[in-house]
C-alpha cells in the first residue's frame, strides 16, 4: 500500500503567536497524526499505515499579534457583528425566538441568551461562553475581511499544490475555508473532502455569506471532487445544522457520539473510526 499525503485544515483556537507559521503547522500536524492513528485503530485498520498529515495553517492571518486578549469567557468583549453571529448560531442550535416571557431574541442581553441556552443543554454557562469567545471572532474576521479571507484560502491551495494531495480534511471554520479554497483555485488533485464538525450551513451567519454564493438555497460542489463526506457529533454545538446534505451536495453524512466533553475538537474527530474509514479508499 502506498502512503499518501493529506492536507488537514484547522478550525478556531489554533493560533500560536509564539511560533512562525511553518513551525506551527508542523506542530499541529504532529499532534493530529497521533489522533488519526487512534482513529485507524478504532476502525480496525491498525495494520494500515496512516497518511502523512500536512497542516494548512492560517490562524495567524485572522489574529493580530498586538490585539489585547479578552478573557476566554468574556462574551461582553465581542463586537456588534460577532454578537449578531453568535445569536444566529444560538438560534440555529435551538434557541427559540422568544425564550423568556415574550422577550425577543434580538433584545435579550447576549450573556442572558447564553445562560438560557446552557441551562437547557445541561452544560455550564461558562463552558458555552468559552466556545463562543473562541469561535465568533475568527469566523467573523474571516467572513468580513476580503484580504484575510483570500490569504487564508491561498494557504490551503499552496498546501495542496506542494503535496499533490488527493484528500483534504477540514474541521470547523476550516471547512468553510477549504470549501471556498477548492472553489477559488484549480486543484484537480483533490478527489475527497472530509468535513468535521462543520458550520457551513449555519443560516443568517455563514451560509448566505459563502463564496461562491449559494443558489436556490443550495451550496455548490467544488470542482474535481469525487466524494464529499461529512461527520458530525450529534452533541457538537458548532456543527449546526449537522446535516450538510440538506444544503450541499454531500455524498455521505455520518453522525456518531464521539466525546461527551471534547465533542468539537479536531483530535476527537480524528480519533473516530469514521474518519479513518472515509480516508482509506483514497489513500491506497
Amino acid at each position: 500500500m502506498t502512503r499518501h499525503d493529506v492536507v488537514i485544515v484547522h478550525g478556531v483556537g489554533n493560533w500560536r503567536p509564539e511560533a512562525p507559521p511553518a513551525e506551527a503547522a508542523a506542530a499541529l500536524a504532529d499532534e493530529w497524526s497521533t489522533g488519526l492513528a487512534a482513529g485507524y485503530a478504532n476502525a480496525g485498520l491498525g495494520h494500515v499505515p496512516p497518511p502523512r498529515l500536512h497542516a494548512a495553517y492560517y490562524a495567524d492571518l485572522l489574529n493580530d499579534a498586538d490585539a489585547q486578549a479578552a478573557q476566554e469567557d468574556d462574551v461582553d468583549a465581542l463586537g456588534p457583528g460577532e454578537r449578531e453571529l453568535l445569536l444566529a448560531w444560538l438560534q440555529a442550535a435551538g434557541l427559540p425566538p422568544e425564550p423568556d416571557d415574550g422577550q425577543a431574541l434580538g433584545t435579550m442581553p447576549i450573556r442572558q441568551a447564553l445562560d438560557w441556552f446552557a441551562r437547557r443543554r445541561g452544560m455550564p454557562s461558562r463552558a458555552l461562553a468559552r466556545i463562543a469567545v473562541a469561535l465568533m471572532p475568527e469566523v467573523y474576521t474571516y467572513l468580513t475581511s476580503p484580504k484575510r479571507r483570500g490569504a487564508a484560502r491561498d494557504v490551503i491551495a499552496d498546501a495542496v499544490r506542494a503535496t499533490d494531495a488527493r484528500v483534504v480534511v477540514a474541521h470547523s471554520l476550516g471547512s468553510i475555508v477549504a470549501y471556498e479554497a477548492l472553489h477559488a483555485h484549480a486543484l484537480p488533485s483533490v478527489e475527497l473532502l472530509v468535513t468535521l464538525g462543520s458550520p457551513l450551513g449555519l443560516p443568517d451567519g455563514v451560509f448566505e455569506a459563502l463564496d461562491p454564493a449559494p443558489t436556490g438555497g443550495r451550496g455548490s460542489r467544488p470542482p474535481s471532487l469525487a466524494r464529499w463526506a461529512n461527520i458530525a457529533d450529534p452533541g457538537d454545538l458548532v456543527a449546526v445544522p449537522r446535516r450538510l446534505g440538506d444544503r450541499f451536495p454531500v455524498d455521505s453524512h455520518h453522525e456518531e457520539h464521539i466525546a461527551a466533553l471534547d465533542f468539537h475538537t479536531m483530535r476527537s474527530y480524528l480519533s473516530c473510526g469514521l474518519t479513518a474509514t472515509a480516508l482509506v479508499p483514497y489513500l491506497s
